[in-house]
């Protein structure tokens, strides 16, 4: 389905009639299969509902029960919502320039040259799919080049959908060398955008819509985006990318309050691909997907593009991500329920900072039981060296690292160990204050390391050397040190951080097939540590977090918990629970992260932009649906620790927030995706648990907010409504037959309301 890079053909080039004979067993396997149809199963007996009409100069036009696309003459796939009775896009094809939403870049003598098609639609043919998503139908359209003269490519565009995904189409395309000279393809582009929110709104500009970027490159960027004129955004995703980020989902997303368009691909592993986005001079949205191949093409032999998709619907980033990973689950994606624990109120030794002590750890006890906080976590630099990850002998000697977790355990609390997967230090730089040493294992088994293509260390995150998860060997060890933190050291799970991608490997004593087969196999490592966990104690919990950015589609089923990851205030914590809630199911457990997290103060210092923590928001979490959390010290141990010390006013406060969690517990309840990210304000949440609704309303300012709020998706009839938040009857609202009931409010900051039904 893709090219591998550096001059290895992967096992889609093929050689004309002799596809998967002789010529096509010299070649190497890729861990890609591409989009089958089989062909040799009998028809079902409810064949798809899916209508295809196809004219023999275009359009060629796949109806579903929600959506249309067609295929036009230019060759743009233009996606339509169809809602009420009308068809809703945002796409716009170029007129006047080439606009089809497929091409490849080829090498040419003097730089690369974007080689154009046009589609033999008389040659259309269509077949019934039918596979792991159901009954669907799919067409295969041929094209040859528009230019420029003596390329010698074939086209062939194929395109599914199916019935139980009416609103998503997947496509892929092959290309052939039909000609007598070697090609190179550099790079395959597929669904090509132009948006316009002016389709929908005629007196909105072009750009005036939000959008959702899944990739993970910058720590802090908001993830959901209100374009703006000058929007510009690489969306570099599944490889590494400089700082050590890397992986992300690869969905991009864009929507008004009408409708709203995603695109993306579909691949269960973290290729390499990029969905740049930019607003044009024109005012117009684009974008697309980029599949870099880099593959040259012997006469006779194929390339095609791994899945990608085009996704129309009603609503935010929500619906596109549910969509994916409705897809990604059908084609293999195994999500794993959380544990039961994993709900339970956290606290964090991290309010210590770096060189906390069991005493400290253990001070809060007393503390922690009267707020009603059953996880205590263990944060960063409890360990001596990264990749050995022994107790260090100044903070935690001899065993007091075990005898820490027996007491917390004669406490009735569970543990957590922060600790960072596939890092080792090779005695090269140094994070913070903390100068890098060589560590044990990396000494014994220096043919671990990920290489770059010089033969030095590749570094990742924190600039750390990195074990290579390709390596069996690798997956052992990290196997044996989640066998000494959970069964010998006691924690009851793991808090595994700064975790995005790893590097591509160039070590030769590794026999790789790609370099990108480290970057592949990463999530196998992070399987191995949540399964061994599991076995060991049932109720673990394990969690990860790409600090400051998106999950990696890598890891992101190997977990009990999400966390949302660093959030940059408040805003960021609420999105992000609805981006897990609607990647992972809408009961999925999401840790809100630290409280403090929820208000921050941006500040200058000597090695760059810092932050100070001071935010108290906990309807932000709660009303959203996610675990609540915090890092208080107690008691308190002198100015350093002043803007996370308990004091008797925050104390109040965090009995109150912390009863009122353990009381609901929201995050068990299911949430409900009624409400647009953008365009509905206030800003707005809603989660139905125990036969009621809980929604949370949040002002766009800090200015207060009065008039009417809507509380959807109720069943018509009367309901009692209560502010749980701070205990008052409100009275009795009636639902419409629309299901929306209307609520007259004044309010600042949030609000917090309890509907149920009247007898």
């Amino acid at each position: 389905m893709f090219a591998r890079r550096n001059g290895i053909a992967p096992i889609w080039i093929t050689l004309g009639c002799t596809l998967l004979l002789t010529a096509c067993s010299k070649l190497p396997e890729s861990p890609l299969k591409p989009l089958k149809v089989a062909t040799a199963k009998p028809e079902p007996t409810q064949p798809s509902a899916i209508q295809v009409d196809v004219k023999g100069g275009g359009p060629v036009v796949l109806t579903t029960s929600a959506a249309e696309f067609q295929v036009t003459p230019d060759g743009y796939v233009q996606a339509f919502l169809l809602k009420d009775g009308q068809k809703l896009s945002l796409d716009e094809s170029n007129v006047g320039a080439p606009s089809d939403s497929d091409f490849v870049r080829v090498e040419g003598k003097l730089g690369g040259k974007d080689v154009h098609f046009t589609l033999d639609f008389a040659q259309a043919e269509v077949h019934e799919a039918i596979g792991k998503m159901g009954v669907g139908k799919r067409v295969e359209i041929p094209a040859r080049p528009l230019g420029p003269s003596g390329t010698d490519l074939q086209r062939v565009l194929a395109l599914e959908v199916y019935d139980k995904f009416p609103n998503i189409l997947l496509s892929t395309v092959e290309y052939k060398n039909t000609g007598t000279s070697e090609i190179v393809i550099e790079k395959g582009v597929s669904q090509r955008r132009r948006l316009n929110a002016r389709l929908g709104d005629a007196k909105a500009h072009p750009w005036e819509m939000w959008s959702f970027h899944g990739a993970s490159y910058n720590w802090g960027k908001d993830d959901v985006v209100k374009l703006t004129p000058s929007f510009s955004q690489p969306n570099v995703m599944g490889e590494m990318v400089k700082g050590g980020y890397g992986g992300g989902i690869p969905v991009v997303a864009f929507w008004t309050g009408q409708v709203g368009e995603a695109i993306g691909h579909v691949e269960t592993i973290p290729i390499a691909a990029a969905i740049p986005a930019r607003v044009a001079s024109d005012g117009r949205v684009n974008t697309e997907v980029d599949f870099a191949a880099n593959t040259a093409l012997k006469p006779g032999e194929t390339y095609s593009t791994p899945r990608s998709f085009v996704s129309v619907y009603s609503g935010d980033f929500y619906e596109p991500l549910r969509i994916w990973s409705s897809v990604l689950q059908k084609e293999g994606w195994d999500l794993s329920k959380p544990s039961s624990e994993a709900y339970n109120v956290s606290w964090c030794g991290w309010g210590y900072l770096a060189d906390v002590t069991p005493a400290q750890m253990l001070g809060t006890v007393p503390k922690l039981k009267e707020l009603g906080i059953k996880w205590v976590t263990l944060d960063d630099r409890w360990f001596d060296v990264y990749g050995d990850w022994n107790p260090r002998a100044d903070t935690f000697p001899g065993d007091s690292i075990k005898k820490m977790t027996d007491d917390f355990h004669k406490e009735g609390m569970l543990t957590q160990l922060w600790w960072l997967p596939l890092a080792v230090e090779d005695g090269e730089g140094k994070y913070e204050s903390h100068k890098y040493a060589v560590a044990k294992i990396a000494q014994e088994h220096p043919e671990w390391l990920i290489l770059d293509k010089n033969g030095k260390h590749a570094h990742m995150t924190r600039g750390l050397a990195v074990l290579c998860p390709a390596v069996p060997e690798v997956r052992a060890y990290h196997k044996q040190l989640t066998e000494k933190f959970i069964r010998d050291w006691g924690f009851d799970g793991s808090k595994l951080d700064n975790i995005y991608s790893v590097p591509q490997c160039f070590n030769p004593a590794h026999h790789h097939k790609s370099p990108q087969d480290s970057v592949n196999a990463m999530g196998d490592v992070y399987k191995e540590i949540f399964q061994t966990t599991r076995a060991l104690k049932p109720q673990s919990v394990t969690q990860s977090c790409p600090c400051g950015t998106p999950p990696s589609l890598a890891w992101l089923p190997f977990m009990d918990q999400a966390v949302t990851a660093d959030p940059v205030g408040a805003v960021q914590v609420r999105r992000r629970i609805k981006m897990y809630k609607a990647l992972l199911g809408p009961e999925a457990a999401v840790y809100g992260d630290h409280v403090e997290l929820s208000a921050m103060t941006k500040i200058k210092t000597k090695e760059g932009d810092d932050y100070i923590e001071h935010g108290d928001d906990f309807a932000s979490t709660i009303g959203a649906g996610g675990v609540v959390g915090t890092k208080f010290v107690w008691p308190d141990p002198g100015p350093k620790y002043k803007d996370v010390t308990l004091t008797a006013a925050k104390e109040e406060r965090w009995k109150k927030w912390i009863g009122l969690y353990n009381q609901k517990m929201l995050s068990k309840g299911e949430f409900r995706d009624l409400y647009v990210t953008g365009y509905d304000v206030p800003e707005a949440y809603a989660i139905e648990k125990d036969g009621k609704m809980y929604y949370a309303f949040f002002t766009p300012s800090s200015s207060p907010w009065k008039g009417e709020v809507e509380l959807r998706g109720l069943k018509p009839g009367k309901y009692r409504v209560s502010d749980y938040g701070e205990g008052k009857d409100l009275g009795a609202v009636d639902a419409a037959s629309n299901g929306t009931a209307k609520l007259a409010a004044e309010f600042k900051d949030h609000l917090l309301l309890e509907v149920s039904a009247q007898p």
